[in-house]
């Protein structure tokens, strides 16, 4: 595949990210390694019966393993579109939008907006906030909900747009190198999606998972690192200042134990000028998040707009950027 056509192909597929996002009655790649992650989950923590040492063994055969039948399952399509273009490139297509969670995003956080304008509901803002974040959202107020839509809104543009465009691109770059033989764009773009959603799963610091999950965590931590930062330079470019957006964002991200969400989390706290992080209760337990931003006012909904009209315009430099390099 060439870089212009690999290119087209991305571009297709953003394109159509935008448009339809993914609606609900369509059948997911998600869906099936979610499936597939459960089963092998479930498995794996009879086979360990509670052992710290088999536990973190069976994360890292669950990682590998998804991430190499999705890899695989991948490489299969793209073999598929070169010996049927006609009938299997449309398939590319979908498969390339299905690892974008642009539109989707925005209609979440724009879904939890709505609901404290212009008459607040808090109940149900709550509950659509749920369906973003992972904190206890029970007794939050209209404060609390902006800021935990403003935070999902700046995390999630890296995790689900940013990082997955990257890892797209990655393979684009590898088949045009090495040949039709290597990973494509739709190989990575779904070997990210596996660690991705592995982690949003087993990702977690309780129970048997603060073993079993481990690998996981951090595979799809070095995943996002590098698209991670480079976001963060493209919203600097926009604003004017890049270098000085990903220093702040650094210095101030390195607070938290993620080495890339709060990372993202403070570049849009300058970005857009708002404050982020303080206290969440997941359960039962609270957990101090650090202040980002600290010198900027709570976040209100035209500042929360701010945030995904900036991502878009991210995406669509990259996507600028990758076409000028393709020609």
């Amino acid at each position: 595949m060439s870089p212009l056509a690999g290119w087209g192909l991305v571009v297709a597929a953003s394109g159509l990210d935008w448009l339809l996002g993914d609606p609900l009655a369509w059948p997911h790649p998600v869906q099936v390694m979610g499936w597939g992650i459960s089963r092998l989950r479930h498995g794996l923590e009879i086979w360990c019966h509670r052992q710290p040492r088999r536990l973190q063994l069976a994360g890292v055969v669950l990682a590998a393993t998804l991430l190499l039948l999705a890899m695989g399952a991948g490489m299969a399509l793209e073999e598929s579109a070169r010996r049927w273009p006609l009938l299997a490139t449309p398939w590319l297509i979908l498969a390339l939008a299905s690892c974008l969670a642009g539109r989707s995003l925005r209609q979440r956080v724009t879904a939890v907006l709505a609901l404290l304008e212009p008459s607040p509901d808090l109940p149900a803002a709550r509950q659509a906030l749920a369906r973003l974040v992972g904190r206890d959202v029970t007794n939050l107020s209209r404060r609390d909900i902006l800021r935990g839509v403003a935070e999902s809104a700046s995390e999630n543009a890296v995790d689900g747009a940013f990082a997955p465009l990257f890892w797209i691109g990655v393979g684009v770059v590898l088949q045009a190198t090495w040949g039709e033989g290597a990973p494509g764009p739709v190989a990575m773009g779904w070997g990210f999606k596996a660690v991705s959603t592995m982690d949003s799963m087993v990702g977690y610091r309780q129970g048997t998972l603060r073993w079993l999950g481990t690998a996981a965590a951090r595979l799809e931590d070095g995943m996002v690192w590098l698209p991670c930062r480079l976001a963060v330079l493209s919203l600097g470019v926009m604003l004017g200042r890049p270098w000085w957006l990903l220093a702040v964002a650094r210095r101030e991200g390195a607070a938290d134990s993620s080495p890339n969400a709060s990372v993202s989390m403070a570049a849009y706290a300058h970005a857009v000028g708002v404050r982020l992080g303080g206290r969440n209760r997941y359960g039962q337990q609270e957990r101090d998040k650090p202040l980002l931003g600290s010198d900027h006012p709570d976040p209100q909904p035209d500042r929360v707009l701010a945030i995904v009209h900036l991502t878009r315009r991210g995406l669509l430099l990259w996507l600028v950027l990758a076409g000028v390099v393709s020609c």
